[in-house]
């Protein structure tokens, strides 16, 4: 089974992954801007967005998934754009086979494993699904009982969809949960990637820390690092023109 995306502009190939409960359309954004240079591929990773559903859930499996596309299109190589959990798969794919791998771009993420911070978003996206819902706007009310954030919700609602029977999260919610304990840890180390890696952190985010460093250098050597100001982990949402401007001069 091949992975859903989008493929936008024409020029050297990006490839570019959302986070965890996201789909492509959240890294529109980033499309839209490299698209005026590059053929951009923009994915909805498993168990993501209308891609398929699997109940395996690994950083390998994620990283396969995106190399099986790869050469479904007949892409020799490319340039590895991943947001949180993109990131994880876009380092884990650097391990996989770095050769197919330009330049590696990791937004707000570490090679580190992760304390469970998701709790209320998992509690909220359940019991959306547990009381079903006819419109957004209830299921809005039913996950501000659990995420005061306002940006939050509209991030996930983004992932709500209408079908026959109402509407239901187009992410497999079961799995994820199931194995979130595999997506906040690390990927599956093997070796230094030698590949030129751009690490962007979010000036207000504790998603890459200074005790993350060593582990940072240690797998990718020859990495810089970005800091975004005024923007938490969702930073190219928040700070889209200083993210979009970061990437595209590492890329060039």
């Amino acid at each position: 089974m091949l992975l859903n995306f989008k493929q936008t502009g024409a020029g050297p190939v990006v490839v570019i992954m959302h986070g965890l409960f996201g789909s492509l359309e959240n890294l529109n954004v980033i499309a839209k801007a490299l698209s005026e240079h590059y053929t951009v591929i923009n994915i909805d990773l498993r168990n993501h967005g209308v891609s398929f559903h699997e109940d395996e859930v690994s950083y390998p499996a994620m990283a396969r998934d995106v190399l099986n596309l790869l050469d479904e299109l007949n892409i020799e190589n490319a340039h590895i754009i991943g947001h949180s959990m993109g990131g994880k798969v876009a380092m884990q794919l650097a391990m996989l086979d770095e050769a197919r791998v330009n330049k590696l771009v990791v937004l707000d993420i570490a090679p580190v494993d992760y304390h469970p911070r998701h709790n209320s978003i998992i509690n909220a996206l359940q019991s959306v699904q547990k009381q079903g819902v006819s419109s957004r706007s209830e299921a809005d009310a039913i996950m501000k009982e659990f995420i005061d954030e306002m940006g939050v919700r509209q991030f996930l609602l983004k992932s709500l969809s209408k079908f026959e029977n109402g509407y239901a999260w187009k992410f497999n919610l079961n799995t994820i949960v199931e194995n979130y304990s595999k997506i906040i840890s690390n990927i599956n180390e093997t070796h230094s990637c030698q590949c030129d890696t751009l690490f962007i952190k979010g000036n207000n985010s504790d998603y890459i820390l200074p005790e993350h460093r060593e582990a940072i250098v240690s797998l990718f050597p020859k990495s810089k690092a970005k800091v975004i100001h005024g923007a938490g982990h969702w930073l190219h949402a928040e700070k889209p023109q200083a993210v979009n401007r970061s990437i595209i001069d590492f890329l060039q």
